[in-house]
Order: C-alpha cells, then structure tokens, then sequence
C-alpha cells in the first residue's frame, strides 16, 4: 500500500494526465466566452491629399489640401444569437471535460497496476535470484563431493563433468538472475519513484474481488472508466454536429461604438481644424446563404465523427471486457498453480533427501542427484512465479472492474481533485496565471 500511495502521488506520467485534465477544464471558459461582449480600443490616424479644381477667393485652380485626422474609439460587440454554436460549445467542452476526468481515472488505474506488478516483481526477481545463487552452492558442493570421489577411485571422470557443467549452467542462470533483478529496480524506480527498500510480502486482494465473473463483468460495464471516457467522448462528438449546423443559422449581434476625432486641413493660404465625439448602436442579422459548401462538409464530417465515437464505446466495452476476462483466468490459474507448485516442491525435497541417501551406499549417481536438484529448483521457480502471477492478476481483475482506485483499496494518501481547478476556472473572465500560480 505505501508503493502503490507514493505511485499515486509521484508518478511522472499520471501527474502529466492531471495536468492534461487541468488544460481540460479550459474548453469551458473558452466556449462560455461566445456568451461575452468582446470590447476593443482602436485608434487611427493618417494624410490624405485631396486635389480640386474650385475657384475661390484667394485659391488658384488646382490647389491641394491635406486631411490628417485622429481617431480614438471604443467598441463593444455583444452576439445575441450565434445558431447555437454557443450553446452547444460549452456542452461540448462539458463533456470533454467528463471524459477526461475519466481518461485520468483511467490513467490512475494503469499507474496503480503498473506499481503492484512492478512490486511483484521485485520480490519475485529476488526470491529467484536467491534460489539460482543456492543452486550454484548446491552444485559446487556436488563438484567438490564428486571431486573427492573421482580421487579415491569411487567415482568417475564423468560424474565430475557432469557436476561441472551443471555449475556452470547455475552460474550462468545467475548472471540471469541479477540482470532480471536490476531491470525489476529501475521499472520499479520509474514508478513508484524511488528504490525499494525491503518489501514485505503480499498477497492477492481477494476480498475485494467479486464472487463470480459475471458479477465481475456487470460492475466494469458501469464503472470501467475507459468505458465512460468513451460515452463522454461520444457526447462531445454529437454536440460537435450541432456546432457544425450551426453555421447554417443567422448570426445576430449588436455592435456600439464610442469615438472622438480630430480633423486638421492645411490649404494654400489658411488652416483650420475641428474635432468631433460620436457614438452609434448597430444590429446586425446575417442571414448564410451559400458560403461556398464548407459548412456543409463540416456537418458530415462531425456526423461521421459521432459514429467512429459511438463505435469507440462498444469497443471500449469489448477491451475491457476480454482484459477482465484475461485477469480472472490467469487468477483462478495461478491459484491452482500455486497448489500444485507446493505440492510439487515438497515432493521434490524428499526426493532429492532420498536420491543424495541413496547416493552415498552406491544405489544412484551424481547425474540422479543433479536432475533431482533440477526438478527442486524448477518446481520453486514455478512456485514463485504463481505467487507473482496471483498477486497482479487480483490486481488486474480490479483494474479491469474499474476498481482499482484510491478509493476501492484505501490508500492512505491525499486525493487529487479534478473538480477543484474547474471550479476555480470555469467562470474565469480574464487572468494569465493559473489557480496554482504559473
């Protein structure tokens, strides 16, 4: 539970999908901005020359004169009816945003699985690696005896050999060993974000696991969260239809603008100048009629984007359920396995006790003890391996459930709350810097 707690709390990757689902909740303030006035200043000067033919007292017939006007202004522009693109935007970007809370459930669930495994595997890359190192002991032991054999005259050339090239073998499974050892570190490393320590032992989760796998499958049809990322997503995709058909309503909006000017004429002979404030409220109603066929393009495009959405479910729906499927077999078979292992092992134990007995009054040879020691080692190996396999297949039955959370397994460790830094965005109207101060 400590890993899995400092997994949920450090994991590089599952903070980058917090922060994914954070750049998330910005849809909404983005779509709600339709809903706004947008207000500008603007500002404009320049010359123009003017040229006239016009007699008049003390002009000459071609004379020029020069404008230079200053213009400051304000302008405010407020959309009354957008054909709903509004609207259904910010649904939109509502759904995305429940869609990603579930996308980062969903990561949680990974990172979570992908810590108890890594710490399985730690254990049980040790636990081999200890087992392949008393191997070697066992073996050079088997060298020594039959060494000391070969120098009396009770033995043969042969039964050294043997015992050698099992040695050797032994070393070479643990340079084996160490190497699956190291690798287990470093992905546990990765994860969990630190070395381990000594780990406890553990065991699979199986009160939490349902008493049938139909139960199992009814329980991630509802809570599965890849299975309602994609529900969401699909809700998105259908808003996304009616956006598009949107371009093909009248837009209405109303526009109010506040302006001062200053005009100055320089003629031949004199100059005068005049300043002016006007201010205007203008409606405006657009009417679309033919905008060139791209709206209509947009609108059958995002329709075929609702079925690949819609499509997306069922087969979010089948992945999960043949990973449930997967996990529960592999759990009902490394439970069995674990039995037969056991069993396996101590039967090995009293057969090599018996072949090393029989050995020393001349009834069996140095190969028999070598290939009862094999059949030990092979039989612990498969044993630590069902006990690594049960532990994470339990880990997976939940994952696949859609169970493995915080929550469901009690992790003591501070929940990470998507809704808070959409609360604190949603209604935003301005501001750079984020809730968190970046």
């Amino acid at each position: 539970m400590e890993a899995l707690a400092a997994a949920y709390a450090n994991n590089a990757t599952l903070n980058a999908s917090r922060a994914q689902t954070r750049a998330a909740d910005e849809g909404v303030p983005k779509a709600l901005s339709g809903y706004r006035p947008q207000i500008a200043a603007f500002a404009q000067t320049g010359i123009d020359s003017i040229g006239g033919s016009v007699k008049a007292a003390g002009q000459r017939v071609g004379e020029s004169y020069y404008y230079a006007p200053l213009v400051v202004g304000v302008q405010i522009t407020q959309s009354l009816y957008a054909g709903g693109t509004t609207e259904n935007s910010v649904k939109q970007a509502e759904a995305l945003v429940r869609a990603s809370r579930q996308q980062l459930r969903y990561q949680e669930q990974n990172t979570l699985l992908g810590a108890a495994t890594a710490y399985m595997d730690v254990i049980a890359t040790k636990q081999l690696l200890d087992l392949r190192k008393s191997n070697v002991d066992f073996l050079k032991e088997q060298v020594r005896a039959a060494s000391d054999r070969f120098s009396v005259g009770e033995g043969t050339r042969t039964d050294v050999s043997q015992a050698q090239a099992a040695l050797a073998a032994a070393q070479a499974q643990v340079s084996l060993a160490q190497s699956n050892a190291l690798a287990a570190v470093g992905n546990y490393l990765g994860i969990v974000g630190h070395k381990p320590g000594s780990l406890a032992p553990a065991a699979p989760i199986a009160k939490l696991i349902p008493s049938s796998l139909n139960v199992a499958i009814d329980a991630s049809r509802k809570e599965h969260p890849a299975i309602q990322a994609a529900v969401h997503n699909a809700d998105a995709a259908g808003y996304q239809v009616q956006v598009a058909q949107g371009a093909l309503l009248p837009q209405l909006s109303v526009t109010g603008t506040v302006q001062q000017s200053w005009s100055d004429y320089n003629g031949y002979s004199k100059y005068s100048s005049a300043q002016q404030l006007e201010g205007s409220v203008m409606g405006k109603l657009t009417i679309p009629i033919y905008q060139g066929g791209g709206e209509y393009a947009s609108v059958r495009q995002a329709k075929e984007a609702q079925s690949e959405a819609k499509i997306q479910v069922d087969a979010a729906r089948d992945s999960v359920n043949t990973a449930l499927m997967s996990a529960w077999g592999a759990f009902e078979a490394a439970r069995a396995e674990i039995d037969a292992a056991k069993a396996g092992v101590d039967a090995s134990k009293l057969a090599l006790d018996g072949v090393i007995e029989e050995q020393k009054v001349g009834q069996r040879t140095t190969l028999d003890v070598l290939n009862s020691q094999s059949t030990l080692i092979n039989a612990k190996v498969s044993l630590v391996g069902a006990q690594r396999d049960a532990v994470v297949a339990s880990y997976s039955i939940l994952s696949a459930m859609g169970r493995l959370d915080r929550e469901h397994i009690g992790l003591k460790v501070a929940a990470y709350k998507p809704e808070e830094h959409y609360n604190q965005v949603r209604d935003a109207w301005g501001g750079l810097r984020t809730p968190d101060g970046h």
